[in-house]
């Protein structure tokens, strides 16, 4: 209560030079990440280049043909700039906590561990099942065209487009965890969240429409069908809370009636 107590009384300026405190520090750790993967780029571009050399058909090479002197290096800066986001996701998963933990009540703080460990897991897991789904969202879009298409893709756009999928589902899962924390900190209740299920599914799927780039129904299913499930699971853990929060009441008024 005391540390609520005290957050409540922080000012608007002190509210800012947090917020400064923990955007530096995030920063700071995606330049770092940035720093690193621009020295392993080769690697981290055979990798990206897999799911095309994938879906091509066996014999066909899969190069990428540039068009413009600056493509490779912008290219690099892209994988550079969204791998050092990658790689910063449990430092600046830390430091949203320690933004938002002086506004929690003591016994809250204990879920500092698992919104690190959980967090990081679903991205790892997003960004996965994008990674997968990549060469058959491929090889869907080239058949839209027909057999007299050859595909022949430019760096930005192919690497772009990669990058755009895994970042997209990585952020996506962690959808459970911000509704969790909206019933947590009493923004969101769980009542609501049952009642919306109907709006949820819908929602879920528009979504899933607008920040995946490649926009086909395979990338649309495989997306929109955990998040759903994701946002059941949100709705058992406000069951659970609840519950809990109900026998721990009945509990303190036994003892009070006790005494």
């Amino acid at each position: 209560m005391a540390d609520t107590a005290h957050a409540s009384q922080m000012t608007l300026i002190e509210h800012l030079t947090e917020l400064r405190k923990r955007l530096m520090i995030s920063f700071v750790s995606i330049a770092v990440g940035a720093v690193v993967c621009w020295i392993l780029y080769d690697q981290i571009l055979e990798i990206l280049l897999r799911p095309y050399c994938n879906s091509v058909k066996p014999g066909e090479d899969c190069d990428l043909i540039v068009t413009s002197p600056l493509e490779p290096f912008n290219v690099k800066l892209t994988v550079a700039g969204y791998g050092g986001l990658t790689l910063a996701i449990p430092v600046v998963l830390w430091q949203i906590w320690r933004f938002i933990s002086p506004g929690l009540y003591r016994h809250e703080k204990r879920y500092a561990v698992p919104f690190i460990v959980s967090g990081i897991g679903l991205f790892i897991m997003g960004s996965w099942l994008a990674y997968w789904s990549i060469p058959k969202a491929l090889e869907f879009l080239a058949s839209m065209g027909g057999e007299n298409f050859i595909e022949f893709y430019k760096p930005t756009e192919y690497i772009g487009f990669v990058i755009k999928m895994i970042v997209a589902f990585g952020v996506a899962f962690e959808f459970p965890i911000l509704l969790i924390f909206l019933q947590i900190l009493g923004i969101i209740n769980n009542e609501t969240l049952r009642k919306g299920r109907q709006y949820a599914m819908v929602g879920i799927v528009v979504v899933v429409a607008v920040i995946t780039p490649s926009g086909d129904p395979f990338t649309l299913m495989v997306l929109s069908v955990p998040m759903y499930l994701f946002y059941e699971i949100s709705i058992l853990f406000g069951r659970i809370r609840a519950r809990r929060q109900e026998k721990a009441l009945d509990q303190s008024e036994t003892v009070e009636a006790d005494t």
